[in-house]
């Protein structure tokens, strides 16, 4: 089947000791109309990568904010880092596989509706996986829904109705990070506790940053796994 599988998300009724039927239904119709307006939006359901930008106050010669301006989020080893582009193809310079993704109702019964975000994390097969937030750690990850869904899986945002220019949010915020893991290696976290990041760091650089949306076109969205016409226009190979 040419579609996503395992993407539905059941309408949620609230129904528990002390709170009325009347008022679980009423939760469960504006989750509902959440639901539909965002399925009725296609620029929502746009294909895009993740451009990295820090603040031009925070960039000073050869200081870690300005060494991350205008890198790319990409995905490798169950995690989201930060990689250099090649200036001429704009591609990561290492090769590996740049996020590829869109906006998507995270399918969970027990949760109010969640809007996700996906991103292919293969070419060939085109695998869709789910990005997280790990709930101890902080870092950005990906997972199927069985490995994603016991963290911050949304919901997520952008800072603009338009769809060009417009940054990423987590529950209302542009809370990234990226943190120096090893010597020019630096992952993206998020600010959950918006303390900047002071139980992980650990000693390590950490450089707020922002995770500006380029709308990709069509022949680059089947570059990087994703048919052209439809999201959900491709064989699903994993859970997703």
């Amino acid at each position: 089947m040419d579609f996503i599988l395992g993407l539905g998300i059941a309408l949620p009724i609230v129904s528990c000791v002390g709170i009325s039927v009347t008022t679980g239904v009423a939760q469960g119709v504006n989750e509902q109309k959440k639901q539909n307006a965002d399925a009725g939006n296609a620029a929502r359901m746009l294909k895009f990568h993740a451009d990295i930008l820090t603040d031009a106050a925070l960039q000073q010669p050869n200081n870690a904010a300005t060494h991350l301006h205008n890198r790319v989020l990409t995905l490798r080893d169950d995690k989201c880092f930060l990689d250099e582009r090649d200036p001429k193809t704009l591609e990561p310079v290492a090769g590996h596989h740049p996020f590829t993704g869109f906006y998507i109702a995270y399918p969970d019964n027990d949760r109010p509706y969640t809007r996700g975000l996906v991103s292919t994390i293969s070419i060939d097969p085109p695998i869709l996986n789910w990005i997280y937030i790990d709930k101890d750690t902080l870092e950005a990850k990906y997972a199927s829904r069985s490995g994603s869904i016991m963290h911050h899986v949304g919901s997520y945002d952008w800072t603009t109705e338009g769809p060009a220019d417009s940054n990423i949010t987590l529950e209302g915020h542009e809370g990234f990070y990226a943190l120096e893991e090893a010597p020019e290696v630096w992952a993206l976290y998020f600010d959950w506790h918006r303390n900047g990041l002071k139980a992980v760091r650990k000693g390590r650089q950490a450089v707020p940053v922002h995770l500006q949306r380029k709308i990709i076109s069509g022949q680059e969205v089947n570059k990087w796994g994703l048919k052209e016409e439809g999201n959900m226009g491709f064989k699903a190979t994993r859970e997703v």
